[in-house]
């Protein structure tokens, strides 16, 4: 989350206007995050989150992703509710940009996960695999391997004023992955970025997901490796096995991996990381002046790439 898009307060009255939520009463923004202008909006009724989509997300995808959280509530998934204006519609113009409001979900995102933490992340991606296997709609994912060598040719120029011989090493990376990404395993609905700051805890106990504007029909063990690399290393980028064991089990607790997907989980650990790697480095490169975002910083996902780099099989990641 981010603010790209200042809001003033007679066009956000007026946009509320529209929906029967009440009267504002205060609104502040978000700052974290790097994606889209979110702003938490708190009306004589209740709290909500407002969205102002730009950067990556693009206005015909809205549909996919508004209702694709409907779809996963009536399935049992907590996560957040469009809210539908008076005319039905759950998109909006404000400030010239698309527009969304969906309801708040109580919780807290833990900086230090702990392995319970990890176990409850996997049993509800799990879930959430599950869940999606009838939602019937479709959105290719732009940021899998197809997508990657794009970013790539945005980055390389600057590359290596942020890491030295890194423009090499990822058109290393590149190169590899692009042959030996694993094809015809189960695909469905992914959330594709659910890190830490996407889950939400209340105690122990996990609360609700959110964010699922990067939400798309690709391959599921694909996003189990981005859980693995969200959830499972430490601070110093060194991988915690136990922590990596407790997300695969709670993860095979809902849905059984199947044997081409466990063979195949290195290859998509490491796709995983690099993914992340380029769309960090371009943010890094390219954050718009003013914003108030702090761009995550991508050799973090160096780091972990370097490990993935090294794995044999699925073992080392604590599936057993």
């Amino acid at each position: 989350m981010a603010v790209y898009t200042d809001v003033g307060v007679d066009d956000l009255e007026r946009f509320l206007a529209g929906y029967d939520v009440g009267t504002l009463l205060s609104y502040k923004g978000i700052a974290e995050g790097v994606e889209n202008s979110n702003f938490l909006v708190h009306t004589s009724s209740a709290h909500f989150i407002l969205t102002l989509y730009e950067k990556r997300v693009a206005a015909g995808d809205l549909p996919f992703f508004l209702g694709l959280m409907e779809h996963l509530a009536r399935r049992g998934i907590t996560c957040p509710q469009p809210v539908k204006n008076r005319a039905g519609g759950m998109l909006g113009t404000l400030a010239g940009r698309p527009a969304a409001m969906v309801t708040f979900l109580d919780g807290m995102w833990i900086r230090r996960p702990s392995a319970a933490h990890c176990a409850a992340v996997g049993e509800a991606l799990g879930k959430l695999h599950l869940a999606g296997q009838d939602f019937p709609m479709q959105r290719q994912n732009a940021l899998s391997v197809a997508g990657w060598r794009p970013l790539y040719e945005q980055a390389k120029a600057g590359a290596d004023g942020v890491h030295s011989g890194l423009g090499e090493i990822i058109a290393s990376e590149l190169a590899a992955l692009e042959k030996s990404w694993p094809r015809g395993l189960p695909q469905g609905v992914i959330h594709a970025d659910l890190f830490p700051d996407n889950v939400f805890f209340l105690g122990a106990d996990l609360s609700g997901l959110i964010d699922f504007y990067f939400a798309c029909t690709d391959t599921l063990a694909y996003d189990v490796a981005i859980c693995l690399n969200a959830w499972c290393f430490e601070p110093d980028q060194s991988f915690n096995v136990t922590k990596g064991r407790a997300l695969l089990k709670g993860y095979e607790k809902a849905r059984a991996l199947t044997a081409a997907e466990r063979a195949a989980l290195p290859v998509l650990a490491r796709g995983a990381a690099l993914r992340f790697l380029l769309t960090r480095l371009v943010d890094w490169l390219a954050v718009p002046p003013g914003a108030l975002v702090k761009p995550k910083d991508p050799i973090e996902y160096f780091r972990k790439l370097r490990f993935h780099r090294a794995v044999k099989t699925a073992a080392d990641y604590g599936l057993t």
